[in-house]
């Protein structure tokens, strides 16, 4: 997904603070620190208010955000769906190598 946060019409950030990623996930800061918690989310900065959340994170943070809101799961269901999403991510990449040979 499209970073939305932007200083200039041609400045893209690559990084979110915690309070950005809170507002651009629609979640509340207790709910993405759950996700840290569960290893869902990866943020750089040694304490929570130095947090910056890269792209990865911050996509994995908007695919959580749809589980939990569609589907109802809590966090520790939101890990192991990502995780065995990223498995078979991993596993069609393969795949396609071996039949592109």
């Amino acid at each position: 997904c499209a970073l939305p946060i932007c200083n200039t019409p041609t400045e893209i950030l690559d990084t979110l603070t915690l309070e950005d990623l809170c507002r651009f996930c629609q979640a509340d800061e207790a709910w993405v620190i759950e996700l840290v918690d569960e290893g869902v989310l990866e943020p750089m900065g040694a304490t929570v208010r130095r947090w910056r959340f890269e792209g990865v994170s911050i996509a994995r943070a908007k695919r959580a955000r749809r589980l939990n809101r569609d589907l109802g799961i809590n966090t520790a269901g939101i890990a192991m769906v990502l995780d065995l999403l990223d498995e078979r991510e991993a596993m069609i990449r393969r795949l396609s190598r071996y039949e592109g040979v």
